[in-house]
């Protein structure tokens, strides 16, 4: 049995696996996210409580001895551990607000851009790099407590094995990593005004981290792998690793990943280049701020359930009756393909005849466009792959065809969880089965005429877009 836990941003889980991919049990468990005036934090012993009871559940219900166990989890934010792995403060999410005006003050005086040429990567609010120099203005005694500036993964992995602090290349890969040497910039962190904390990064393990489970929901012993992160382990779950194909996950985060030996970094700087665990192979990523999050928004606002998602999208035709969406619901702005903190939702169009049916399409539609454009600039030019919640509403796959104009390889079930344990397995030198463990559940043609319509509204989309990042930046 394998086991693949995925500490996410608002749902823990932990997937078992038989040795050709089949799922086992899953397990799930809620986590708090606490919003309050632009910040997003998290309570790091609830997250940690929430995975020993996943564990647990997944290994009682699946008696077979566990073979090893691969971790993952959301990336970005900072989550300060003293020498114990115990929190110093509520983790800071990635998605965070707080630091919005050093990145616009990095904007502004060619700080972000200087970074971007160093790293590949396009620096947000809720990334390390502006947390933890907020952090250093405003609570620098949290930094004086603190023993390593974690990503989440890394704090489970910590925890659960009593190992000393680590990372690996994917989460080390915003802001401070430089993808050519897979070290540390120190440069980066200098322009950053972190120099004097730069002791707080940790030790990037690369190959990832591996070390026996110390019994908190897992037997003793088991061993157990650390990274990459879910976006990345998740394009190893769909099976997305040669250049040119790509994913997208429909999840809390719309992310677009093109696997790619290119690196360039010249362009307009946005998203990142994921470090991956082959030397250079990357993840050219454009994880936009907000996908299945904005949908929530809507659905919560309208009284609308999940599970009438599909019978309202059949309610109204292409283009929601003329009502639109700019789904950039974050607190922190947008930071794909374009980074814009100051940038809002928007929705145009409505009248006292729209529906709640034409506020969901728009809403789906809005997604959609959104996705396209990271796509776009994520360089895709192969086949691609569709994973995440947002997989579950069929009537939403066959939407989302429509709008990007292509076929799309779903894959359901938990993908993070199952990339974590083929990375894992990899690791240990544990020969799986790929191609079984990243078998496509269905595929999804588009509609030819469809396809045509939203080509043409997706042009209206992109001029809506100019238009709204001209205010925000008024």
């Amino acid at each position: 049995m394998y086991v693949g836990i995925d500490v996410g941003t608002s749902t823990v889980k932990a997937a078992a696996f038989d040795a050709a991919g089949r799922e086992l049990a899953v397990a799930a468990r809620p986590v708090t996210l606490a919003l309050h005036g632009g910040t997003v934090e998290q309570d790091m012993d609830e997250v940690y409580g929430a995975v020993v009871e996943v564990l647990r559940e997944v290994t009682e219900r699946t008696p077979t001895p566990v073979t090893l166990a691969g971790l993952t989890g959301q990336g970005d934010g900072v989550w300060l551990v003293d020498t114990d792995g115990r929190p110093v403060r509520p983790a800071a999410s990635w998605m965070d607000g707080r630091a919005h005006e050093l990145v616009d003050r990095w904007l502004a005086d060619g700080t972000f851009e200087t970074v971007f040429r160093r790293t590949g990567g396009a620096m947000f609010p809720g990334c390390p790099g502006p947390l933890l120099a907020w952090l250093e203005s405003h609570e620098p005694k949290a930094l004086d407590a603190a023993a390593a500036a974690l990503y989440c993964k890394d704090m489970v992995f910590h925890r659960l094995t009593g190992a000393g602090p680590t990372t690996d290349v994917s989460d080390a890969s915003m802001p401070f990593l430089d993808p050519r040497t897979r070290r540390y910039d120190n440069r980066v962190v200098e322009l950053l005004g972190l120099t004097h904390r730069r002791g707080l990064l940790p030790p990037v393990s690369d190959p990832v981290a591996t070390a026996p489970a110390r019994g908190e929901g897992l037997p003793p012993g088991t061993r157990i792998a650390n990274g990459p992160y879910d976006l990345p382990a998740c394009a190893l779950g769909a099976g997305v690793t040669s250049p040119g194909d790509g994913l997208l996950i429909v999840g809390t985060c719309l992310a677009s990943l093109v696997a790619t030996t290119d690196l360039d970094l010249t362009g307009e700087p946005a998203g990142l280049y994921i470090n991956t665990d082959r030397p250079g192979h990357w993840l050219r990523a454009m994880p936009a701020m907000v996908g299945t999050a904005a949908l929530d928004w809507v659905l919560s606002t309208t009284g609308v359930r999940h599970d009438q998602v599909d019978e309202l999208l059949a309610e109204t035709p292409p283009g929601a009756n003329g009502v639109g969406v700019l789904p950039y619901f974050a607190p922190s702005g947008e930071r794909a393909p374009f980074v814009e903190p100051r940038l809002r939702a928007e929705l145009t169009g409505v009248s006292l005849e729209s529906t709640k049916a034409d506020l969901i399409r728009a809403t789906c539609e809005g997604i959609g466009f959104a996705a396209r454009h990271c796509l776009e600039a994520a360089g895709l030019t192969g086949t691609l792959a569709v994973c995440g919640g947002g997989t579950r509403s069929p009537a939403w796959m066959r939407l989302l065809a429509d709008v990007l104009g292509r076929p799309l390889r779903v894959v359901e079930g938990e993908v993070g969880a199952r990339g974590a344990v083929l990375a894992a397995a990899e690791r240990f030198g544990v020969d799986l089965d790929g191609a079984a463990w990243t078998e496509p559940t269905a595929v999804v043609e588009p509609d030819a005429a469809r396809a045509a319509y939203y080509a043409d509204a997706y042009d209206d989309h992109l001029a809506r877009l100019a238009q709204a990042r001209h205010r925000a930046r008024s």
